[in-house]
């Protein structure tokens, strides 16, 4: 039974790697002139049927505040890589839509992703520790967010 500080290894490893790894991956980006920010919501706007989403399931699928949610979609419409339409069937809410160019800069911009994510995170592990973390993270993830709709 490992000690009750070893439980909170994985943790603190984690944190640490999120924050080793992150600046590098936004100096990837930089060179297409698209922070990490950005990026991860045309990310989940591009893998989200039809390109959209409420502005509520972006927040909840990005990994930003709400708040920081609704500031980087204006970011983004302002450059013309996202619209908001109005949701015709809850007048409340709106969709952010993925544009054209957006997704044209979000392909552009991938390979630099993923190569930063395999020069700075996945070449230090062979593919059962991939597999191995990945099921992990995914069994919290599970646990702790709320299902996606």
């Amino acid at each position: 039974m490992p000690e009750p500080g070893d439980r909170v290894l994985p943790w603190a490893l984690l944190l640490r790697v999120h924050a080793a790894v992150l600046p590098r991956l936004e100096r990837a980006l930089a060179a297409h002139q698209l922070p990490l920010a950005w990026y991860d919501v045309l990310l989940e706007l591009n893998a989200a049927p039809g390109r959209r989403l409420r502005m509520s399931e972006l927040g909840s699928r990005v990994v930003l505040s709400r708040e920081r949610v609704s500031r980087v979609v204006d970011e983004l419409q302002r450059a013309g890589l996202v619209r908001r339409e109005p949701n015709p069937e809850d007048r409340r809410s709106l969709f952010a839509v993925l544009t054209d160019e957006g997704r044209e800069r979000l392909r552009a911009a991938a390979p630099a992703y993923l190569a930063g994510i395999e020069e700075h995170f996945t070449r230090h592990l062979d593919d059962e520790e991939v597999a191995a973390l990945a099921r992990a993270l995914g069994r919290v993830l599970a646990a702790e967010e709320p299902p996606r709709t």
